[in-house]
């Protein structure tokens, strides 16, 4: 991990100079930034592998900076902030963050979410890298493309999905007509250190419910009460 770079959006003095000196002991470049403004900077002159962001920022908030970083595609995002209601940390998910922490936090966990991303974020190039055009899934006229981590509609579509969505489709389309729990789902989407109480994955599944276009009883992705999700459809590699 201690080449990856990551960039500190906080302004606060204070808290920002805490953070980035807690990551770089920990064997990280990292770079401190006040603003929206000085992260592009930023990432004009030097690759940047993740970005913990403050919510509350002056200018250009963290939400919408958020939303340009995953337009970019190649920033994952970590996003603090004060506020610790159920909403934010929604609306974090919903545009597209990686991962999500409400101060005040503890150190030792803001250290175990950063390596998690990280090392999601590398699994993922890697798959993607080393993954074959035949690598494909087929259900209901939907195809899930591996290698592009693309998703097709049956008329043919391209449909948008977050870095988080694609892992959750996959794990569940890899896995079809059988119960999953929702530690079984986090800890393949989100690493191990994702919280007893983590709501990502029923922020994700929601999404991917609507982008499937599921209804009622044809719903592609099942809730099975008491154990967990269940990919109703039948699935076809290649």
């Amino acid at each position: 991990m201690g080449s990856s770079f990551i960039a500190v959006v906080e302004d606060d003095n204070e808290i920002r100079a805490l953070v980035t000196g807690l990551l770089a002991r920990e064997g990280f470049e990292v770079s401190g930034c006040r603003s929206g403004a000085e992260l592009d900077r930023l990432i004009e002159r030097q690759r940047v592998d993740l970005a913990v962001l403050d919510i509350m920022l002056p200018g250009e908030d963290g939400l919408s900076i958020c939303r340009r970083l995953r337009a970019r595609g190649d920033v994952a995002v970590l996003m603090v902030t004060a506020k610790g209601e159920d909403i934010d940390r929604i609306i974090g998910l919903e545009i597209g963050a990686d991962d999500y922490l409400a101060k005040p936090f503890n150190p030792r966990e803001l250290v175990a979410r950063v390596r998690a991303v990280l090392r999601r974020t590398r699994e993922t190039n890697r798959v993607s890298v080393a993954a074959q055009p035949s690598e494909r899934y087929r259900f209901d006229g939907w195809a899930l493309d591996v290698g592009a981590r693309g998703l097709a509609s049956p008329a043919g579509d391209s449909v948008d999905l977050t870095g988080g969505e694609f892992d959750l489709l996959l794990a569940l389309v890899t896995h079809p007509q059988r119960v999953l729990n929702r530690d079984q789902l986090l800890d393949w989407t989100r690493g191990r250190s994702a919280g007893p109480f983590d709501r990502a994955i029923d922020v994700q599944l929601s999404r991917l419910r609507r982008k499937l276009g599921d209804r009622g009883g044809e719903a592609l992705i099942k809730t099975v009460r008491g154990g967990g999700y269940l990919f109703a459809a039948s699935v076809e590699r290649g």
